[in-house]
């Protein structure tokens, strides 16, 4: 069995457990690598006097970390079964060592060491005992997943190279303008994070460690951080505004900022999708905030649950089922949709489109849900020729002079309507909204004509308004 042996962060480091295995191990004649000599733990291997290899030629033969980390213990695997490997720092925070536990399933014996990220939270004199420890060789990894949070050490910064790479993923998290410790060789000057790759020097032992941020002192923020707002506006010494709303008082907010975000896209203005997309969150946050003051759910809850749909809804990605195509993922999606719901009947999915969509949005998907049961136009030609029927309709409940009846045929007409546009692939809220644009723009510039020859609009005839309109259309080409 290989054995691992942490040497530690400094020199007088390694234990006496290690120091005696390291003893029989040479007096056995098994042999002793050394991960690398560059460290001054390393000093404790050469005072002992044993015969060993270091393995820093390795280094020069890789081409990146996750090739360094399986060349190492390939090896130190290639040098036997009987091997002792010696790491600076402790053992279990190694990555050449995990790679090797992945390599022998697990099947190596532990030695551990003094930790180097202990050291260097020392040298930057945290001011708690608990922090986040990640080499910079994954620290893009760990960014991606969420898992670097203040306190934060930051080791493995060799080179000036990784030390740039480390400044732009930190800076983007916490703001290249945040007041760091920069450690090498056990001292820790203080920085500012876009400084960290302008050192004078860099070695195996160059670290970043990042302090606790005060939430007012903060210039980049996360979602814990929305959260920590909204229920420090909500306490007794908060807003006055903000204590008393309800779900119920701010749901149409919800409401607004989605289509002020909607909005903004159509205006392909970035700046403008940003905040609004922020307020989106922002009313999500609110809500799921005054939830957990009732005890009903919390914000972990909520990703929990928008996590858990993403993955069972996407069988075709995270599961066995196959979808080539947009329509076969939406399929897939609905099938799962189904039956996570519990809907039973191709009616309970009908009914469960929500009757606060706009009406033709609702209209749309009801058509479309009504449709997976097989009740639906072959063609778009077809659902156009019941559109010509209820319009029939509506004209004679119209010549009729019942109101009533008038107004629910004029809703079949509409909604046939919209049966005419889905059937043509068409995206019936948006094709409405957008054609209401075109219009009012059309109308603004027909009455600027209008005026422009002295016209009176209130006058005009139906054929004048035309011509006018025409001219604008015309102008206009939207």
């Amino acid at each position: 069995m290989i054995t691992v042996i942490g040497l530690g962060a400094e020199a007088g480091d390694l234990t006496k457990r290690g120091e005696e295995a390291i003893l029989r191990a040479a007096k056995a004649g098994a042999k002793i690598a050394v991960r690398t000599a560059n460290t001054r733990s390393y000093q404790s291997v050469k005072a002992l006097g044993v015969e060993h290899v270091c393995l820093d030629y390795v280094y020069e033969n890789s081409r990146n970390f996750a090739t360094l980390a399986k060349n190492l213990a390939k090896a130190v695997t290639d040098l036997g079964e009987d091997t002792v490997y010696l790491v600076d720092g402790a053992a279990t925070e190694d990555y050449s060592v995990k790679a090797l536990s992945k390599r022998l399933r697990g099947k190596l014996s532990i030695i551990d060491g003094v930790s180097k990220t202990t050291a260097i939270a020392r040298a930057a004199g945290f001011k708690g005992c608990s922090f986040t420890a990640a080499s910079a060789y994954e620290l893009a990894e760990k960014a991606q997943t969420g898992e670097l949070a203040l306190p934060l050490v930051v080791y493995d910064m060799d080179d000036r190279g990784l030390a740039s790479d480390c400044k732009l993923i930190l800076g983007d998290l916490f703001g290249e303008e945040t007041q760091v410790k920069y450690v090498c060789g056990g001292k820790a000057v203080k920085a500012r994070l876009y400084e960290l790759d302008r050192q004078k020097e860099y070695d195996y032992s160059s670290a970043v460690a990042i302090e606790e941020i005060e939430l007012l002192d903060k210039t980049r923020f996360g979602a814990n951080d929305l959260k920590e707002i909204v229920v420090r506006l909500r306490k007794p010494n908060g807003c006055p505004w903000d204590r008393v709303q309800t779900n119920e008082s701010i749901k149409m907010s919800a409401v607004e900022e989605a289509y002020e975000l909607v909005d903004a896209i159509d205006c392909e203005d970035d700046e403008k999708i940003l905040e609004e997309t922020g307020d989106v969150l922002l009313q999500a946050v609110f809500h799921a905030v005054l939830k957990e003051e009732t005890g009903a759910f919390n914000l972990t809850d909520a990703f929990t649950g928008i996590c858990q749909k993403l993955i069972s809804r996407h069988t075709h990605v995270f599961g066995k089922d196959r979808a080539d195509t947009e329509g076969g993922a939406l399929s897939v999606w609905e099938k799962n949709k189904m039956t996570e719901k519990h809907q039973l009947t191709y009616a309970d999915a009908v009914n469960d489109v929500p009757k606060c969509f706009p009406a033709a949005m609702r209209a749309q998907k009801i058509g479309k849900r009504a449709a997976k049961a097989g009740m639906d136009f072959a063609t778009a030609e077809d659902a156009a020729a019941r559109l010509k029927e209820e319009l029939a309709e509506f004209f004679e409940a119209y010549k009729s002079g019942d109101k009533a009846q008038t107004e629910k045929e004029l809703g079949d007409v509409l909604f046939a309507a919209v049966n005419v546009g889905r059937k043509a692939g068409c995206d019936c809220e948006k094709a409405l909204k957008e054609s209401a644009e075109r219009f009012a723009k059309r109308f603004t510039l027909a009455e600027e004509k209008a005026l422009a020859d002295g016209k009176v609009v209130t006058e005009l005839s139906e054929s004048e308004w035309d011509e006018y309109y025409l001219q604008a259309k015309a102008e206009l080409l939207v």
